[in-house]
């Protein structure tokens, strides 16, 4: 079996197998203290509005190339298609930053989906200094700036620019013998205890990634201590909650699922397995008679989805989601992004980025198979469900679409423009006093939270319709959360290339449908994801920097609880409340 030692032998592993994303204060504002944040609101309910207005864009990797190269002629086709000298050593050193800041909205293969493509057809007219300078600065489209935001050196973003005109490699498969051997069981379920052995309220833990150090910290909600920190490889990108709650399942960008047991006195890690390459989303089994018994793991790559038993991670099967896309374009790579569980029936929701079909897995039957493949919008992305369950609507970013599908019905509802770059996380539900329920997305490259109607038996003229068009002070939004009990909409701008902005939140209000304020929680770093204890009562943003922070307000006042600090919190991004995770809270 497999071993995991360390945050460098997991990157290493992934990397192996494909040869291969302010002004400052120390809290809140006082309340009475007015924003100056224009807010645009009541605009009628519209299918299409213009998300392209000209103040919101500048020069981008997908824009026309200029023809003032020697190597480009008029129609950007390359004259000289030679790419940039480059060293063996310096391949397997781009390979490496490729796959840590790249890979993830651009492709294994450099095909493009909420980035641009990246192969050489593409980038070679764009030339090495244009490239690197927009490497370096980032693009109004949400893309960070690297260099400015000092997530790489000026070196490796002169190694990408470089790197990305030669042709990519072909990562190669990961097959069930290799995915069973890397099946770790650390702890049997015969050996755990059968009820909880902690005397804190194990239901209010918060699991925080730690992205750059490889770990997860669990925190107690109630009274801000950490409980514990598990080493969980490389880039964690979300946790996921069994149905019961009782195990957190971390999934890494290095495509390794990590099983953390909280009902010890100290959670542990029961078992370990890597199924992908590279990954972004796992999600348990949640229909009644299915809890705790089963988990997918969906890969960037290879094409695949695999599932293990909930309890051990033993894998019990593995499929392909290859297939030419639903415009009938042939495709060589289709990534699984956001995964949801029917609460109707015992079947996954799964989003296939490329393709753009959502495909329902049946986990009731042998071998999980795909049982409708339906056909929605390129490329999807992320998203959630409805506040019934029901209906799994999901960002189309590259297409700055929101798809809605019916699950329980297995069929695709509609599609309909929001803005540039839509990117909610899951997404945020509440009533709204006018339309009825809603939910919302704000976006990555256009300062605008689209609230659209999301109650089709209720209020079935406003559904699916954007009926609030609200603006903010910034694009580069990446979450936006509420909560049942809340009367706000929380909205970070983590990518935004404007100073500072990266650093600002904003609280959108339920009843009166504007912003209400926003304020910089921070004089460093990037303030990201959003999360409620149980109760609804409070909520924690990260402040994502090697001199990481956890910032807990008081959700009714907006007042600054606490701030968390330690040399532990190593660039924290997303938080999970335990019972939030497991119940669908959003």
């Amino acid at each position: 079996m497999e071993t995991y030692k360390s945050r460098a032998s997991s990157l290493g592993l992934a990397l192996s197998l494909l040869t291969a994303a302010c002004e400052t204060t120390s809290g809140a504002p006082p309340p009475d203290v007015p924003q100056d944040v224009s807010v645009i609101v009541d605009t009628p309910p519209s299918d299409v509005f213009d998300a392209s207005a000209p103040d919101d864009l500048g020069p981008r990797l997908d824009a026309p190339v200029p023809s003032d190269r020697a190597d480009a002629t008029t129609d950007g086709a390359p004259v000289d298609a030679t790419p940039p000298a480059m060293t063996p050593e310096e391949l397997v050193r781009a390979q490496r930053v490729y796959f840590d800041r790249c890979a993830g909205c651009h492709g294994a293969l450099r095909a493009g989906a909420t980035g641009p493509n990246l192969q050489p057809s593409r980038t070679l007219p764009l030339g090495t200094a244009r490239l690197r300078t927009t490497i370096s600065n980032g693009t109004p489209g949400g893309m960070p700036g690297w260099v400015r935001t000092g997530l790489m050196t000026a070196e490796e973003a002169d190694l990408m620019a470089r790197y990305i005109q030669h042709p990519p490699p072909t990562p190669p498969p990961r097959p069930m013998e290799m995915i069973r051997a890397s099946w770790q069981l650390n702890v049997p379920v015969a050996e755990r205890p059968t009820r909880p052995m902690t005397t804190r309220n194990w239901e209010n833990f918060f699991g925080v990634i730690l992205r750059d150090a490889g770990q997860v910290a669990i925190l107690d909600g109630d009274t801000f201590e950490l409980v514990s920190i598990v080493p969980t490889g490389f880039a964690v990108h979300i946790l996921r909650s069994s149905t019961s709650g009782r195990y957190f399942y971390a999934i890494g960008r290095d495509g390794r699922v990590t099983l953390i047991d909280l009902w010890t006195p100290t959670p542990t890690i029961d078992a370990v397995v890597q199924g992908c390459s590279d990954a972004r989303s796992v999600e348990a089994s949640r229909f009644p008679g299915y809890e705790d018994r089963l988990l997918i793991e969906g890969c960037y790559w290879p094409p695949q989805y695999v599932v293990f038993d909930g309890a051990t991670l033993e894998p019990r099967g593995m499929q392909s989601i290859l297939s030419d896309a639903i415009t009938g374009e042939h495709l060589d790579e289709v990534r699984v992004a956001s995964i949801v569980a029917s609460r109707f029936e015992p079947v996954w929701a799964v989003s296939l980025k490329e393709s753009g079909f959502v495909a329902l897995v049946d986990y009731s039957q042998p071998e999980f198979p795909v049982v409708s493949r339906i056909p929605a919008v390129r490329f999807l992305h992320d998203g959630g469900w409805d506040h019934t369950g029901r209906y799994f609507m999901i960002s189309a970013n590259a297409s700055n679409r929101v798809a809605v599908v019916d699950v329980r019905d297995r069929r695709f509802v509609t599609s309909f423009t929001t803005g540039l770059g839509p990117h909610p996380g899951r997404a945020a539900n509440w009533q709204d006093p006018t339309y009825g329920w809603v939910n919302a997305v704000a976006h990555m490259g256009q300062a605008r939270l689209a609230v659209y109607g999301a109650d089709p038996e209720g209020s079935p003229e406003n559904a699916w319709r954007v009926v609030r068009n609200v603006a903010l002070p910034s694009a580069g939004s990446l979450f936006i959360k509420t909560h049942p009990n809340s009367p706000w909409v929380w909205i970070d701008s983590p990518v935004s290339t404007e100073p500072n902005a990266a650093r600002r939140i904003c609280v959108y209000s339920k009843a009166r449908g504007v912003i209400d304020r926003c304020w910089f929680a921070s004089d460093h770093g990037q303030t990201v994801h959003f999360e409620y204890n149980r109760a609804g009562t409070q909520v924690w943003v990260s402040v994502w920097d090697r001199t990481g922070e956890l910032v807990v307000y008081d959700d009714r006042t907006l007042a600054e609880v606490t701030r968390i600090r330690g040399d532990w919190l190593v660039t924290p991004t997303g938080k999970f409340n335990v019972y939030n995770t497991a119940h669908d809270v959003y």
